[in-house]
């Protein structure tokens, strides 16, 4: 069904944004494998972070298609996880009429200036935490992720994805 639903649209965008040390990079990562690798779908991966490797803006982006990628960036973010209140302050304006916007409410708020997205809050760090420690915030959003677009995302490529980009002894 997710690759039928992947064929009928041109473009699909998300962004993925926090500070370092929230995993935002890895989910990108994950991602553009488990749609290029696992599920033969095009995808390009960027990534934008400050020096710091702990506590600096990140974000990570993902496009995907069934056809050819001609521009690899986000324009017109569809979905947009937002795990800090910088990242929701600098790039909701990118997001498109009626996008998903994936926040944690325990870092990040929303008011009116999201009134035309689709809002859903995640507490990724809280579920991270109860379950094994606050590292596997990005993997709790990514699950989340796949269950809020899951006509896009195949759950045993998203499964595959993982297993091959995440180091074994995190497991």
């Amino acid at each position: 069904f997710w690759k039928e639903k992947m064929m009928e649209i041109e473009r699909y965008e998300i962004r993925i944004a926090g500070f370092g040390g929230q995993g935002v990079v890895t989910i990108g990562r994950i991602l553009g494998v488990a749609f290029t690798v696992f599920a033969g779908i095009n995808s390009v991966n960027t990534q934008s972070y400050g020096p710091e490797s702990r506590g600096g803006a990140c974000r990570s982006e993902v496009v995907l298609s069934h056809a050819e990628i001609n521009y690899p960036y986000v324009r017109r973010a569809d979905t947009l996880i937002a795990l800090s209140a910088v990242a929701l302050d600098t790039y909701l304006k990118d997001v498109k009429k009626g996008g998903l916007l994936i926040i944690d409410p325990d870092a990040v708020r929303v008011g009116k200036n999201a009134a035309d997205q689709r809002v859903v809050p995640i507490p990724a760090a809280a579920i991270a935490h109860d379950s094994g420690g606050v590292k596997y915030q990005n993997i709790v959003v990514l699950g989340a992720l796949q269950c809020l677009i899951a006509e896009y995302i195949d759950k045993r490529a998203l499964k595959k994805a993982i297993k091959a980009t995440v180091p074994p002894e995190t497991f």
